[in-house]
């Protein structure tokens, strides 16, 4: 069950491969493991799945970004994994290390450049009432 939602302001879109973001993602996501050793994260269940907001409004709209400059074109990025319990809070606080360095790492020169924020976050799901799944996607890689 391992999913990484991220929202980000539209305006992004403009200026960041979000495709990128989200394979850069996944791919950090596969490279976590419990201290046994084991991947942590079943490479068929790994998704991210990433939505601009049309719609937004951040701080107070660019007004101090212009005075200090630049344009006011504020960014913001959110980005949830929500993972099934029962994994160690160790592997809980890796996991949102690892997303959160790789992040800011595809953000790097934005960060540096423009006025943005960026936000990580890791969810558990124990009281879960259903959870329905069917996938062809896990046997390419038992």
């Amino acid at each position: 069950m391992p999913h990484v939602v991220v929202l980000y302001t539209g305006n992004l879109d403009q200026r960041s491969d979000m495709t990128a973001l989200c394979r850069s993602l996944a791919d950090t996501m596969l490279t976590v493991h419990a201290e046994d050793g084991s991947q942590v994260f079943p490479t068929g269940g790994t998704r991210v799945l990433a939505y601009p907001a049309p719609h937004y409004a951040v701080a107070d709209g660019g007004a101090a970004g212009k005075a200090a400059g630049g344009d006011g074109d504020y960014h913001f990025v959110y980005i949830n994994l929500r993972m099934g319990k029962g994994r160690s809070d160790a592997v809980k606080t890796q996991a949102g290390d690892a997303l959160l360095a790789c992040a800011k790492a595809h953000f790097a020169t934005l960060l540096d450049e423009r006025h943005m924020g960026l936000t990580v976050q890791v969810d558990e799901s124990p009281g879960q009432v259903y959870d329905g799944k069917h996938s062809s996607l896990h046997p390419l890689f038992r």
